[in-house]
């Protein structure tokens, strides 16, 4: 079944559906990763985005129960250049076709995505459309160029929790994973988007992980005196999601905090900063960040479209901590007075690069 991509600048891009079959509006942006397509798409925080994947061949070792980052896909579509035939993994349970039609995505291949990613590299990140229904070029852009796009959209409402939860309950029990036996520290997580991989690293280093509503409020997250508050990662543009900010700015000083992603840039803007919307974002698991401490480079797994300026910071109340040496953006943060720290990117993404896992540790000892 023939499909188009059409974007807001009127560029067409042409495939063939192998997903479900319809229209699906969003941003078009582009993943740098070899693997982890699963973790990918469902991660909360691509939720309003239409994700092309720069590797070739996706889909060879198929999907499994055990690898999704949340309850199901997130994202809006999916483009890739060829959609393996096989699924040849011990683990795999049904291929990615199969698994995005049981989800009711859009997935297009056969589409040159070196030159959508070249594309969206040199004009930007930009509203978009595919569809197999529709295959007008003028009806498309026109409906691209007519959508909402992330600037001033919360989307956290869309993908936080309903509810509060235990992590040990939900998380560990259903993928079967090992208990440690180490000293629990009481950890509230505020659920921006969060990843199931975030909760399991925050439990293997020894927390004791409740999981609460983004609009929870400090005063009922104090209440239940936490040895340590996270703040997680989450889609859309952080200065919308007002609400989130100005209970993070009540718990400043009164327990140990750490963000990862959209919680970072919310603390940004708790601190007084700003952010802005980056020209095509980082998404991948391929990111030189440098530690202006140490010196030390780390390779991280990234996913995001905005960015907190570093210059807007009071910096001698906030030290830079990290930096991308892709573009010198701001990858890291501490507070000088308060135990608060925050980095931009990934720690926990898996598959991808391990080599900022000791952030979780750093949060723990933080604590004690």
């Amino acid at each position: 079944m023939k499909a188009f991509i059409a974007l807001e600048d009127g560029t067409i891009f042409k495939g063939i559906s192998f997903g479900a079959s319809g229209e699906r509006l969003g941003e078009v942006v582009f993943n740098t990763s070899m693997t982890g397509y699963q973790e990918i798409m469902t991660d909360p925080s691509y939720k309003g985005q239409i994700v092309a994947m720069t590797y070739p061949l996706i889909g060879n070792y198929g999907i499994n129960q055990y690898d999704a980052e949340s309850s199901g896909p997130k994202i809006e579509g999916f483009i890739i250049k060829e959609n393996s035939k096989i699924a040849s993994n011990f683990r795999s349970e049904k291929s990615l076709g199969q698994y995005l039609k049981e989800n009711n995505i859009i997935g297009i291949e056969n589409v040159d995505t070196r030159s959508l990613t070249l594309h969206i590299r040199t004009k930007g990140a930009m509203k978009g459309i595919i569809s197999t229904i529709d295959l007008n070029p003028k009806s498309l852009i026109k409906k691209a160029k007519d959508s909402p796009g992330l600037i001033g959209r919360d989307l956290v409402k869309e993908v936080t929790c309903k509810k509060t939860y235990k992590a040990e309950g939900t998380i560990r029990k259903n993928l079967q994973l090992k208990t440690y036996s180490l000293k629990l520290k009481k950890v509230i997580a505020m659920d921006f988007g969060i990843k199931y991989n975030i909760l399991r690293c925050l439990m293997d280093v020894g927390c004791d992980v409740t999981v609460v509503p983004g609009d929870t409020k400090a005063k009922d997250i104090l209440a239940e005196n936490p040895d340590g508050i996270f703040l997680s990662n989450g889609p859309g543009d952080p200065a919308a999601v007002t609400y989130a900010i100005e209970e993070i700015k009540k718990l400043l000083g009164k327990k140990p905090i750490f963000g990862i992603c959209l919680g970072h840039q919310l603390l940004g803007l708790a601190l007084g900063g700003k952010t802005y919307k980056l020209k095509f974002g980082h998404r991948g698991a391929n990111h030189p960040v440098k530690d202006l401490k140490t010196g030390k480079i780390d390779i991280t797994s990234q996913n995001h479209g905005f960015c907190v300026d570093m210059n807007s910071l009071n910096q001698d109340e906030v030290e830079l901590t990290h930096i991308n040496l892709n573009d010198d953006t701001l990858e890291g943060m501490r507070h000088k007075r308060f135990p608060v720290f925050s980095v931009q990117y990934h720690p926990e993404a898996s598959p991808g690069p391990h080599d900022s896992r000791y952030l979780f540790k750093r949060f723990v000892e933080m604590m004690e």
